[in-house]
């Protein structure tokens, strides 16, 4: 087992691929107070792309990881059908979890990887990095101070080219639950009705075109317009109120109010009921970009030094994943779905 500084926090990353490589490239340079000592993949070729110009040590199998290094930290970012092994490995060797999303393959190995957390009094996390992209932030702090007003309609746009890489869900389960976590994330609402359309255009087993509603308690209609066949990559969320409108770049970082100016708090007649919207200035509001993985794990380490809470509270990630599926069963029964049966994914 190699030494680390005193203090620091140690901490192991499993699975090298491309999402693994960047959490040990953000452990070993960009958080201060935790040392990378180990990473591991069965692949060599992965490990020694890991550990190239690293301290860190290469382990073939997690477990023989978890037992020598004597870990604080590990970051779970292997394929979704291992998150629950290793993540219970983890827990077992006394370390605290941040694992990628989705949290697991299904409600059961979710709730079991809680439970464990709680069982062996260590910290369980999940990567819902875009909670973590500055602009988003900033937004979440402005509709809290009330900027919009009344929230009528929040909508989010991810469109991409085809993934080259060979995937086992289509493109609800893949992208969908960020878009789902950040909705609830910022209306602070729950889902009581969605619907869903999708589409199979050129994945040959599971859709790659999807549109999709929610209505949440509160009153607000999220959109969701998601989907592999864009050759350009595009990440917006929208949020239009009774006092404007803001739009949220997640890949530019950029925040832009749009306003209304017969309701604007910058109009200073913004108390008075909203008769009328009208176009009205444009105003990009500051931001401090910053890679959104270094603020997430960050506050990963801040969250196990301070004792919590999680960054992402694993039942929310659970519900993302679990409203995602609800959406394919909408997609393919054209039915919309509330009442009970949406109420069993919320529990």
């Amino acid at each position: 087992m190699t030494t680390s500084p005193e203090g620091a926090l140690r901490a192991g990353v499993v699975g090298l691929g491309m999402m693994g490589r960047n959490h040990v490239r953000v452990w070993d340079e960009l958080v201060d107070g935790v040392d990378l000592v180990a990473v591991a993949d069965p692949d060599p070729r992965a490990r020694a792309q890991g550990t190239a110009g690293r301290r860190a040590r290469g382990f073939e199998d997690a477990e023989r990881m978890l037992a020598e290094e004597g870990l604080d930290l590990v970051s779970v970012v292997a394929p979704t059908s291992l998150h629950l092994a290793a993540t219970l490995a983890a827990f077992e060797a006394g370390a605290n979890v941040l694992v990628e999303k989705p949290i697991a393959a299904t409600r059961d190995e979710a709730e079991a990887m809680i439970e464990a957390a709680a069982a062996a009094g260590r910290m369980l996390t999940v990567g819902h990095i875009e909670r973590f992209n500055p602009a988003i932030r900033e937004l979440r702090r402005r509709l809290g101070e009330g900027e919009l007003g009344r929230i009528f309609q929040i909508s989010a746009t991810r469109l991409g080219p085809f993934p080259a890489r060979i995937r086992d869900v289509g493109v609800i389960v893949d992208l969908a639950p960020h878009d789902l976590d950040i909705m609830r994330f910022l209306v602070g609402s729950e889902p009581v009705r969605i619907y869903a359309e999708a589409e199979r255009r050129i994945h040959t087993e599971h859709e790659d075109l999807f549109t999709g509603t929610v209505r949440f308690a509160n009153g607000v209609l999220g959109v969701l317009n998601i989907n592999w066949l864009t050759p350009t990559k595009q990440r917006v969320l929208t949020v239009t109120g009774e006092r404007g409108m803001y739009v949220a770049d997640y890949l530019s970082q950029d925040l832009v109010y749009y306003a209304n100016p017969q309701a604007s708090p910058e109009s200073g007649d913004g108390d008075g009921p909203v008769t009328t919207v009208t176009e009205g200035e444009m105003t990009h509001r500051p931001i401090d970009r910053e890679e959104p993985l270094a603020v997430e794990l960050r506050e990963f380490a801040r969250a196990v030094r301070d004792g919590g809470p999680p960054p992402v509270d694993p039942h929310d990630a659970m519900v993302a994943l679990l409203l995602a599926r609800k959406m394919v069963e909408s997609a393919e029964t054209g039915q919309t779905i509330a009442g009970p049966a949406l109420e069993a994914v919320l529990a």
